[in-house]
């Protein structure tokens, strides 16, 4: 479909970002990383983590004091091959910036590292973290929990997060293997891009506490809220089309997030205090980096899943198909299709930049749709 939304220079979103983040009262160091996150899920296409995410999910958090702007890292535990990291309800992206950056160290020394961090806040696109070690020529794991919002199967209460679990490895083509999802059929981003859009949600991936599916993208997020109405696991309602292994996986991220860090867990994760006022999230995130040198060697590594993948777009198409995709092949296409254009941006994320810029006084900033 032809894009009719209006594109914004990287440069220009970016740095629009940062000055914005730093006004918020988050340091320029962390800024920079907690921009370059957001607008990485634009590259990738991934709009519901990015640009749409900057002020409802980052700044009304810092605004109601759910997030904290300055993020002060503890190390709890650091040994030569795992670490535990406290966030301190600071920014998510900034923490696990750092936990990679140890990992990644000591992956390349030992051969596997593994971390997790505890009170902490949304970490933006998973797969940002994951690539941050295949960049590296070594293998990314991530996963983290969320405020509750996906039912069990046979269930219509929202208990566990959209959980993500993310995998990044090295190939020997222009992009890697990047499977970067939520354990659910779609996660919340995906519905506010929705409504955003004016869209209805697709049928089958909402049930509501009477047991029935929902499309009003709207009244989805409203009674969402509310609790009454909850995400379907990967496969959907029941076990017919197999939703026990949605299930099972959000359950396992659930299970890592939490258990890892001796942090809070489903409905302990809702952002409300026991009055129903806002309160701190509490997330937790794991991470795992394997190095592929300590095994058969990188180059070994990236020509068979190089092979593996070609072997996947190559195999017998179904009729009317034109392509068959490998995970991070869309993304890298995106990326392709707008890294000469920028961002493109609806017409609530117009409202929204013109509003900051004008809260703030941020007077050197001029948008092209104005």
């Amino acid at each position: 479909m032809e894009e009719t939304r209006p594109y914004l220079d990287w440069e220009l979103v970016n740095n629009f970002m940062i000055d914005v983040f730093v006004e918020y009262g988050v340091p320029r160091e962390d800024a920079v990383i907690c921009a370059d996150v957001l607008l990485e899920s634009d590259r990738r296409g991934i709009e519901s983590h990015g640009c749409n995410r900057f002020k409802p999910i980052y700044l009304d958090r810092i605004k109601n004091g759910t997030l904290l702007p300055k993020t002060e890292i503890e190390i709890l535990k650091d040994t030569p091959t795992t670490v535990v990291m406290d966030a301190h309800n600071g920014m998510g992206m900034v923490a696990s910036h750092k936990m990679m950056e140890m990992l990644i160290d000591k992956a390349k020394k030992y051969g596997m590292a593994g971390g997790a961090i505890c009170n902490s806040t949304h970490y933006g696109i998973a797969g940002y973290w994951s690539t941050m070690a295949e960049k590296e020529g070594l293998i990314g794991i991530t996963g983290t929990n969320a405020r509750p919002s996906v039912a069990p199967t046979w269930g219509i209460e929202p208990m566990m997060g959209t959980n993500p679990m993310t995998f990044t490895m090295p190939t020997d083509e222009e992009f890697p293997f990047n499977f970067d999802c939520a354990t659910s059929i779609v996660q919340n981003g995906k519905i506010e891009f929705y409504e955003r859009q004016g869209k209805p949600t697709p049928p089958n991936c909402v049930i509501s506490d009477a047991g029935e599916t929902m499309t009003d993208s709207g009244k989805i997020l409203k009674d969402m809220r509310a609790g009454h109405a909850a995400l379907l696991p990967l496969g959907g309602m029941g076990e017919d089309t197999a939703g026990y292994k949605g299930y099972g996986f959000t359950t396992i991220v659930e299970i890592l997030s939490a258990a890892l860090t001796g942090g809070p867990f489903m409905k302990d994760l809702n952002g409300k205090d026991e009055d129903g006022n806002p309160a701190m999230y509490h997330l937790g995130h794991f991470f795992f980096v394997i190095n592929p040198e300590f095994f058969m060697g990188l180059d070994t590594f990236k020509k068979t899943s190089g092979d593996i993948l070609r072997g996947l777009r190559e195999s017998k198409k179904a009729p009317g198909a034109e392509r068959i995709y490998t995970a991070g092949e869309k993304e890298h296409d995106a990326w392709m299709d707008r890294k000469d254009k920028g961002v493109p941006v609806g017409e609530s994320i117009q409202k929204e930049f013109i509003q900051l810029r004008d809260e703030l006084g941020l007077t050197q900033y001029h948008f092209p749709f104005e």
